[in-house]
């Protein structure tokens, strides 16, 4: 009976959601950055695998059918930037520069950082791709050699990792301004900065979304470029 409810996507997606809301449950009632909902629901899925000895193929069944939604989840998005268009015009152009320079300090550094601390050519090129959404970020892996499972591992760690301490830098070098706040976020930590830009304000929220956008074509154009020159 219990293998038949494991073989079936219900397992895999029951798990999800329910581990979701009590990462939820956790970071609503602590307010705590650490405690992201994403991070937590990844901790207890893992525990919970390991600990009963269940194999990863039933809880793929539906954890994929989840994955499909990434894309869908990620155009809604679009959403509060529509409700920011006039302030988006009138910041047009820093706004450009400052997504494409996001892009490039982070592809580069990246590069270097391999470099620098010898990583295997085949993973230091999965880690480009870290600061896009996970649809994206697969397809630029693949074009480039690397290893899709490593870029969605490193994407997912780079957008908990900026949600929870992306604000704090901005504080810590006295970045005030909406708009700043928002295409930094955005830039560097992808949907999952963008959902703590959005508790951070309406224009930071927008502007971290139309960064999510902005930042996945300019790294789509620019990743096997940087890459074929930098080799």
């Amino acid at each position: 009976m219990m293998i038949d409810f494991l073989n079936t996507p219900y397992f895999g997606l029951i798990v999800s959601i329910l581990s979701f809301e009590v990462g939820l449950y956790l970071y609503r009632k602590t307010k705590i950055s650490l405690f992201n909902p994403l991070l937590i629901s990844i901790a207890l899925i893992i525990w919970l695998l390991s600990t009963f000895n269940i194999n990863i193929k039933y809880y793929n069944q539906g954890g994929d059918l989840l994955s499909f939604f990434l894309g869908p989840a990620t155009v809604i998005l679009a959403v509060p930037l529509y409700k920011q268009f006039e302030l988006l015009k009138s910041n047009l152009l820093p706004i450009l520069v400052g997504i494409i320079v996001g892009c490039l300090s982070g592809i580069i550094s990246v590069f270097f950082l391999s470099k620098l601390f010898g990583l295997n050519s085949q993973i230091g090129t999965s880690l480009i791709p870290k600061s896009v959404t996970t649809p994206i970020g697969i397809e630029i892996s693949k074009q480039i050699g690397g290893i899709p499972s490593i870029t969605v591992a490193v994407i997912i760690a780079t957008g908990i990792f900026g949600a929870v301490i992306g604000p704090f830098i901005c504080h810590l070098f006295r970045v005030r301004d909406e708009v700043a706040v928002g295409i930094a976020i955005g830039t560097a930590a992808h949907a999952i900065g963008t959902t703590r830009a959005m508790e951070l304000g309406e224009t930071e929220g927008a502007m971290s979304s139309l960064a999510i956008g902005v930042a996945g074509l300019i790294t789509v154009i620019i990743a096997p470029i940087l890459f074929a020159l930098l080799n």
